[in-house]
């Protein structure tokens, strides 16, 4: 009977673990972008529409990119693994990011230096993140 509590917990743990991965991932990225608006003189709040057409591109390559790379469905998202794996992640999603935003589908382009901003700036962000985290939870076990 403590097995099957033990093994429902770490999948309570891990469920939680994946979620808030994704909610934190997607609330970078998508922060990333409006601060880019904002450093090009764009406020986001006044054009609501607008920041969410340019968010929406890389928020929807990463989640597909993300889904086909089975990053949430691993049990530990963030890890030596998940670095690795986020890194590959990223650089394929900010690149359909960009080939959407340049489509006719969505508004603006992807003039250079952009793509590699955006590349750049999102490995950062991500890695950043995940690396703090990681760090934090050897310091707190």
């Amino acid at each position: 009977m403590d097995t099957a509590v033990q093994t429902e917990a770490r999948t309570a743990t891990a469920d939680r673990e994946r979620i808030a991965t994704a909610v934190v991932d997607v609330v970078l990225i998508a922060g990333l972008v409006l601060l880019g608006r904002i450093e090009h003189g764009v406020n986001p709040i006044a054009e609501p529409v607008a920041s969410l057409e340019t968010v929406a591109p890389f928020v929807i390559g990463w989640a597909a990119i993300a889904a086909l790379a089975g990053i949430y469905t691993r049990d530990r998202p963030v890890g030596k693994e998940g670095l690795r794996l986020t890194t590959l992640s990223w650089i394929a999603a900010a690149n359909v990011g960009l080939m959407l935003r340049a489509s006719a589908l969505f508004d603006g382009g992807a003039t250079w230096p952009f793509p590699l901003v955006i590349t750049g700036f999102g490995l950062i962000v991500l890695l950043g993140w995940r690396a703090a985290y990681m760090l934090y939870r050897s310091v707190t076990n």
